[in-house]
């Protein structure tokens, strides 16, 4: 009877076993296939907003030819009118019907603000459209395609500020769908708490319960406590090492997480960068240009005699004003991605830092480095430059100091880089607070991420009156 009811319970704790671990396999394969999902998702709409990004791009190239078409002015664009605008129109009818053809790929997506948005958006397009054709048109009188230029210059703007929208929706959907997830893997990591909770309860305490009932039943015969004793052990020895393998798998799992967090934050920040060099570039060869011939016509009239001097004033006014809007231009573009970096190297990219932040911010800054440019990859090159660029950011806005020393060297296998300041410092365990220091907040977690995903470290040195020393420190 005995060995009956050793069945009967084994059978049923191992029925209890099988569906927790069915349960199990199963949370983690649905939480596997809506990660990989939301991937593939996001992947599809990064290349919707690059394609809708370049419809921007192409509006103001379309513009710019259409404008030296009509003013018979020359120019040395190599793409063509005609292909330009078939590219366009093409884009924007797969954008419109929710069928962007990328590659072999086809990229589909539902969106009702979208579909509205694109709605919106037709008419506009359609008029930009039908407007750059006319000035493409040679049989058209030069009135003609001037009055079509004028059509195509009020309606741009209003499509560039839709794509924006576009744009921004896009964005605002892929976060709500990252959202989303979280919290689905929130529910499974819960439930897959609760099962495992379930299963101690359902499984392993039976097992000791139904161990000390052994125990009890066979102490009345010596060869039989033997036995028990024996199976006791052996059970054990079973929890011990399946005790193990929880500590093993929960390691796994965090290590896992680990990387996967490193792996994301990698992504954003190479995007980041992509999205600040396409947005340099857009800044420099776009605005840039236009704002360059605008200045070019301005100056014409400067030839153009005047009855009234102040109307002379004026005109020299705006000259000045379209200048400095070209200066402005120029130092954000510059900002968001510095040709001297890919130019010239890491040296001089952070020398030429120290100097605009000196004569910006009037700090005294001594930047220490080699002539020579250092033979390292672009990735490590940026993510310096960014670090540098936040840290002198902290020291101009918290730090309140007056001196700063900047040092980059290179040695066999790593890169050190050190900025050091005499301002007024802060103590080491308040790093966390609110009220600790500059470093406390954004600031520190941004150059530590940025220092890790290079595979460096950073170490901080500071006291109160004394300064405070920052050493990043990549390895080769």
């Amino acid at each position: 009877m005995m060995e009956k009811i050793e069945k009967r319970v084994a059978g049923s704790l191992t029925r209890f076993y099988i569906v927790a671990l069915f349960i199990v396999a199963m949370l983690t394969l649905g939480g596997l296939y809506l990660i990989r999902k939301t991937i593939m998702s996001l992947n599809y709409d990064g290349r919707v907003v690059n394609v809708a990004g370049r419809q921007r791009m192409l509006s103001q190239r379309l513009t710019k030819i259409a404008i030296l078409k009509t003013t018979d002015v020359p120019y040395h664009d190599s793409a063509d009118f005609d292909s330009l605008l078939n590219v366009w129109e093409s884009s924007n009818k797969q954008l419109a019907t929710r069928k962007l053809i990328v590659g072999n790929d086809v990229v589909t997506w539902k969106s009702g603000p979208l579909d509205q948005m694109f709605a919106k958006l037709d008419p506009v397009f359609k008029t930009i459209f039908v407007g750059l054709e006319k000035i493409n048109d040679p049989g058209l009188s030069l009135l003609a395609r001037k009055e079509a230029l004028e059509t195509v210059l009020q309606n741009e703007p209003v499509f560039l500020g839709m794509m924006d929208e576009i744009v921004f929706q896009f964005d605002k959907e892929s976060y709500a769908r990252l959202k989303n997830l979280e919290r689905i893997e929130w529910i499974l990591d819960i439930m897959t708490i609760l099962v495992l909770f379930a299963e101690g309860l359902l499984i392993f305490r039976p097992v000791v319960n139904t161990t000390r009932r052994a125990v009890r039943l066979l102490s009345e015969s010596q060869d039989a406590l033997l036995k028990s004793n024996k199976n006791l052990e052996n059970t054990n020895q079973e929890l011990i090492r399946a005790q193990k393998d929880i500590v093993r798998i929960e390691e796994e799992k965090y290590q896992l997480q680990l990387a996967e967090d490193r792996i994301r934050t990698s992504a954003l920040i190479e995007g980041q960068e992509e999205e600040r060099k396409r947005f340099a570039r857009e800044l420099h060869d776009g605005i840039g240009q236009m704002l360059t011939g605008l200045k070019l016509h301005a100056e014409k009239l400067r030839q153009t005699p005047f009855a009234d001097e102040k109307q002379q004033q004026r005109l020299d006014q705006l000259v000045r004003l379209i200048q400095d809007t070209i200066q402005t231009t120029r130092q954000i573009s510059y900002n968001l991605m510095p040709s001297v970096l890919s130019d010239f190297g890491l040296n001089a990219a952070l020398n030429l830092l120290s100097q605009q932040t000196s004569e910006a911010s009037g700090l005294l800054i001594d930047f220490q480095g080699n002539d020579e440019r250092m033979t390292i990859n672009q990735a490590t090159e940026i993510g310096l430059y960014r670090i540098a660029q936040e840290a002198l950011n902290n020291v101009i806005k918290h730090a309140g100091a007056k001196n700063v020393r900047i040092k980059l060297q290179k040695n066999m296998n790593s890169i050190t880089l050190e900025i050091e300041d005499d301002g007024k410092g802060f103590l080491i365990r308040n790093l966390k607070s609110k009220e600790g220091s500059f470093l406390s907040q954004n600031g520190i977690e941004n150059i530590r991420t940025r220092a890790q995903l290079l595979d460096g470290s950073v170490t901080i040195q500071s006291e109160p009156d004394h300064g405070t020393r920052l050493l990043i420190t990549v390895f080769l």
